[in-house]
């Protein structure tokens, strides 16, 4: 080996051991974090009473949508596990987690905030 190739094995490495780790990863939206759903940034997920159980559309539109933004799903995506996306009225697509589309919360700052919780009766944290 050269004195290239002996720095540069660790570097190969790593980059072998963070694709597989992604990998385990690939397919759900979102994932479990102090025991609610976050999206990929760290965000807290929320769940809407007035989706029902099994939903296919969300109830969550226009105005509201501004506040309790969906968590968007590409027009290609299909169902993994626990999750599947569901129409929107606009035509997009969301992603929905045991039957129930999931959002975002607008006044939500950083990763952790969890002030949608309860707002007007309504809204829940997203649990796995």
């Amino acid at each position: 080996m050269n004195a290239r190739t002996t720095l540069l094995a660790p570097v190969t490495f790593a980059i072998l051991a963070a694709c597989s780790s992604m990998s385990a990863y690939s397919g759900a939206p979102a994932m479990a974090k102090d025991g609610v759903l976050v999206n990929p940034a760290g965000m807290t997920l929320y769940t809407f009473d007035k989706d029902p159980a099994d939903a296919t559309k969300s109830m969550c539109n226009g105005p509201c949508a501004t506040n309790w933004p969906p968590l968007a799903a590409d027009k290609g995506a299909t169902a993994s596990g626990d999750w599947k996306p569901v129409s929107r009225d606009d035509g997009s697509m969301q992603w929905a987690y045991k039957g129930k589309p999931v959002y975002l919360w607008i006044k939500d700052q950083k990763p952790g905030d969890r002030s949608g919780d309860g707002v007007n009766g309504v809204w829940r944290l997203a649990k796995p």
